[in-house]
C-alpha cells in the first residue's frame, strides 16, 4: 500500500494590503499584528500534529506565516520549501487597486449589480470562481492577469509535486501555506467544491489526503485550529 500524505493547506495571515482592502495577488505586503497573531494561533492549534516538511509560495506573506506557525508549535527546524507555483493569482492591472473596484467590475461584467450579489451567487453555487477570475482576466487592460485554468494548473502541479516527493519517504503530515484564490483554484476541482460553504479566511485550513495517486479533500475553510489556538494562547499567557 502506498504512503499516506496528509496535507494541511492554510491561507496566510492578514497583511497590510488586506487591511487597506487592496488587491493583493503577485503584489505583496507584510503581515499586520492581527496577521501575526492569527498565524501564531494557527501554530498553537496545530500543536498536536507533527509535520515532516513545510511548503509555501515564494511571496513574503506566506514565508512569514510559515515561520510563525512553525515557531509557535516548536517545529522551526523542519525544512521549508518555497514554490512559485503556490503563488496567489496574478490580477494584472488590478494589482494594488481597491478590491471593490476589481470585484464590482467583475460583477457588472457577469451581470450582477454588486460584488456582494456576485459573492452570494458564488456561495449559492449559481456561478463559480472560474467565471469570476475569467472575468478579471478579460477586464485586465494589461493582459497580465491569470484566468482560473492557469491558476488551477500551476497550483495543482505544485500540489502533485509535493505529494509525490513526500510519498517517497513514507506516511507524513505536511504543512502548506498558500493564498485564498490559489487554494480555491487548487482544490475546488479535486472535490473541494462539495465542501466549500464559506469564504476562506486568513489562516483557514483545508485538509487533503493523498494516497494511491489520488487526492481526497476532507475539509475546506476550517477555522477550528485557529479557535483552538486562541484558547491555548490564553492558557500560555496565564501561566
Amino acid at each position: 500500500m502506498s504512503s499516506k500524505i496528509t496535507l494541511y493547506i492554510a491561507r496566510h495571515g492578514k497583511t497590510m494590503m488586506n487591511t487597506l482592502d487592496r488587491v493583493q495577488g503577485w503584489c505583496d505586503s507584510p503581515l499586520t499584528k492581527e496577521g501575526i497573531d492569527v498565524a501564531r494561533y494557527l501554530g498553537y492549534g496545530l500543536s498536536d500534529i507533527n509535520f515532516r516538511t513545510a511548503y509555501c509560495s515564494d511571496l513574503r506573506r506566506t514565508v512569514q506565516t510559515t515561520k510563525i506557525v512553525l515557531g509557535a508549535k516548536g517545529q522551526e527546524d523542519i525544512p521549508v520549501i518555497e514554490l512559485s507555483g503556490l503563488r496567489e493569482a496574478c490580477f494584472g492591472s488590478f494589482e494594488a487597486d481597491f478590491n471593490h473596484h476589481m470585484w464590482n467590475s467583475a460583477a457588472l461584467y457577469l451581470h450582477h449589480t454588486s460584488s456582494e450579489s456576485m459573492i452570494k451567487a458564488i456561495m449559492e453555487k449559481e456561478i463559480s470562481y472560474r467565471e469570476v477570475l475569467d472575468a478579471v482576466k478579460k477586464l485586465d487592460k494589461m493582459g497580465m492577469a491569470e484566468n482560473f485554468s492557469q491558476v488551477e494548473a500551476r497550483t495543482q502541479e505544485s500540489l502533485l509535486e509535493i505529494a509525490k516527493n513526500e510519498s517517497q519517504h513514507g506516511d507524513a503530515n505536511i504543512l502548506v501555506i498558500s493564498h485564498g484564490m490559489s487554494i480555491l483554484a487548487m482544490l475546488l476541482g479535486l472535490g473541494g467544491d462539495k465542501l466549500f460553504k464559506k469564504p476562506l479566511e486568513n489562516a483557514a485550513v483545508c485538509k487533503v489526503i493523498y494516497q494511491d495517486g489520488k487526492f481526497t479533500v476532507e475539509s475546506m475553510a476550517d477555522m477550528s485550529f485557529v479557535e483552538k489556538g486562541k484558547k491555548e494562547a490564553v492558557t500560555i499567557s496565564g501561566q
